[in-house]
């Protein structure tokens, strides 16, 4: 009867659930991850430090990892790269005939190394996509595509620190 028991709770143990962040795959000896700002090969400005800046807040918030923001001594760097940024009409006003939202895309390669040179985690096209609309009143104007890519980089460093931890 004890056999039994055992070898029908037995597989429940390794069923693979797990809490997030819990089935980290870094290697256990790193403890220091360099984030330096990432390179911006676009002619968008200000983009790379949002990105930058939002991916070592969510690395501080939710790991266990003392974050660099240099390209210093870590036992691992996270690099990464704006590869291209686009803002394209989305709708129109049917009365004006003027762009009414747009569609801002962002591409991103990121590349986390130990400090061996080993690659820890790659992926060189992460896209992400934020919708704003534009404001028809000139004298009112607010320039709404900051506020579109700061949520863009906001969802891509949650979805980049989940994919190297769980290592997706």
């Amino acid at each position: 009867m004890l056999f039994l028991l055992v070898s029908m709770v037995l597989p429940l143990s390794g069923c693979g659930y797990h809490t997030a962040g819990a089935a980290t795959h870094l290697p256990a000896s790193v403890r220091t991850v360099a984030v330096p700002v990432f390179e911006n090969r676009t002619q968008s400005f200000h983009t790379e430090f949002a990105f930058t800046q939002a991916v070592i807040r969510e690395l501080n918030t939710r790991t266990k990892y003392q974050v660099l923001n240099t390209d210093g001594p870590a036992d691992a760097t996270l690099k990464g790269t704006i590869l291209s940024q686009t803002a394209s009409p989305l709708t129109y006003d049917s009365t004006s005939g003027q762009t009414s939202s747009y569609l801002v895309t962002i591409t991103a390669r990121v590349v986390l190394t130990g400090s061996d040179g080993k690659v820890l985690y790659q992926n060189d096209a992460l896209a992400y996509r934020e919708q704003y609309q534009s404001t028809q009143d000139l004298s009112g104007f607010i320039q709404e595509d900051g506020p579109a890519v700061r949520r863009m980089a906001r969802d891509f460093a949650q979805t980049l620190v989940s994919n190297v931890l769980e290592s997706f």
